[in-house]
């Protein structure tokens, strides 16, 4: 048995209650008539995605996942992961980007930890005269 870390990002239960309601609201109109029954679809289908979608992140890859399909990907074909502010996608290797349903910046160090490698950054290194130079070692004083 492995001590592999799983983590679950979802959209807010709220949405998938939400849009539960409403089915249950748009009930009554088939009791008028089975030409209503679309109109029950709709927040049946949202009801469906505010529960299913979202991102699973492990140490083999993520799993996004979507109303009616799922995609995973392996950490071995992700370049890196980009932040444009409210929402977080995966780079991959072939130059594409993976939107990661559910997953904002402030949960990318979670993402890292899941995934049990190592984050690395684009951002030059710091250009301090006293980073480059290695500094005098140290005199005992008498």
């Amino acid at each position: 048995m492995s001590n592999q870390v799983k983590v679950k990002f979802r959209r807010s239960a709220a949405l998938a209650v939400a849009a539960g309601i409403t089915v249950i609201g748009a009930v009554p109109l088939l009791a008028e008539s089975a030409w209503f029954f679309p109109v029950l679809l709709v927040p049946l289908a949202a009801t469906v995605w505010a529960w299913r979608a979202g991102t699973d992140v492990d140490a083999r890859g993520f799993t996004v996942r979507a109303l009616l399909a799922s995609r995973t990907v392996p950490w071995t074909a992700v370049d890196g992961l980009v932040s444009d502010g409210r929402t977080v996608q995966a780079r991959l290797a072939n130059g594409h980007l993976v939107t990661l349903d559910a997953v904002r910046p402030e949960d990318l160090p979670r993402v890292v930890q899941a995934s049990g490698r190592d984050l690395e950054t684009d951002r030059p290194a710091d250009n301090r005269a006293d980073a480059e130079e290695p500094a005098e070692p140290a005199r005992p004083t008498a």
